[in-house]
């Protein structure tokens, strides 16, 4: 486990902090929102709550492990609510925070622009790679 996921907890409510610092615990949080998975399943969230089976066919590629994890890391930095009923057979669901709808808000943003752009990103990664001999 990181120093992070260890150490006491401690009042941040007047710090400031600064993603660029190597201790500053902002970091994590945004590894874990814009890594493959973390940035997938927030997506994948902000369209609707969703099981984990539900969450897997969505985020195509991503494996249980990965997902499991990725759920783990983001109901931790408070991304995501984890709602288990104890029903037979027991049922999970996941949602998002208010924070973590915040989050995904923006980064749906993002993902639509990157898609609505994907035109010139492939036109540049064939000039790019006419260029280089790829």
């Amino acid at each position: 486990m990181s120093e992070t996921a260890t150490a006491p907890l401690q009042d941040h409510s007047d710090a400031a902090f600064d993603v660029f610092s190597r201790q500053c615990p902002s970091r994590g949080t945004l590894e874990h929102v814009t890594g493959r998975w973390g940035g997938l399943t927030l997506g994948a969230l902000y369209e609707s709550g969703a099981r984990f089976n539900e969450l897997r066919r969505r985020v195509d590629g991503v494996s249980e492990k990965m997902l499991s994890q990725t759920l783990h890391a983001l109901e931790r930095d408070g991304l995501v609510h984890r709602d288990a009923q104890l029903t037979n057979p027991p049922r999970v669901d996941y949602g998002l925070t208010p924070l973590g709808r915040q989050v995904a808000e923006r980064l749906t943003a993002l993902i639509e622009l990157v898609e609505g752009r994907m035109p010139e990103v492939v036109e540049a990664r064939a000039r790019y790679d006419a260029a280089h001999g790829a």
